[in-house]
């Protein structure tokens, strides 16, 4: 066994990137304090053709310098839009015609594995305190629910992100050409 060189992964570059087909799905970072967190949005986002991050409220956005070291140059590539607060973002989305869904433990929150991905869809990730603000539960038609069996209640956003972003990926990655 040997790593693959970057020659041998065959990455397109940022312009290449940038004229792709994206997954129809945009990621909702709700008042993110950590730019360590917003950069790992990014790479992720880069990594499974998320087509925008909405960068909400107290998010910092591009450029910055913490964002660009954890983005190792993603927050070039991937789309994004400011928004002062997530409601209004939230409003957004849905004269857009997206299905919104927070990552939150909720009552009645679906957990993941049983989460059946729909086309068009935005996920609001929440405050890393306190989560998705309560005011922006209603703009969602569902909550999405990461199953854990530890003694903690909750991941660190940047993990659920992950988590969440590659079983959308996993989903609709047949869309791709």
């Amino acid at each position: 066994m040997r790593k693959l060189t970057m020659s041998e992964l065959n990455r397109m570059d940022v312009e290449e990137y940038r004229n792709v087909e994206k997954l129809p799905i945009v990621i909702v970072l709700d008042n993110i304090r950590s730019l360590s967190n917003v950069g790992s949005f990014f790479r992720t986002a880069d990594a499974f053709r998320i087509e925008t991050l909405f960068l909400c409220g107290i998010t910092a956005c591009p450029p910055h310098r913490e964002i660009h070291k954890t983005a190792l140059g993603a927050d070039d590539s991937v789309q994004w839009r400011y928004f002062k607060t997530t409601v209004e973002a939230c409003e957004c989305l849905k004269n857009a015609g997206y299905t919104i869904f927070a990552v939150e433990q909720v009552e009645n929150s679906v957990i993941l594995d049983d989460f059946i991905v729909p086309q068009k869809s935005a996920y609001i990730f929440g405050n890393e305190v306190d989560g998705v603000d309560d005011a922006l539960l209603p703009y969602c038609t569902q909550a999405v629910e990461i199953p854990q069996m530890g003694t903690k209640h909750s991941l660190n956003v940047s993990v659920s992100a992950g988590i969440v972003m590659y079983r959308i990926f996993a989903s609709l990655h047949h869309l791709l050409s």
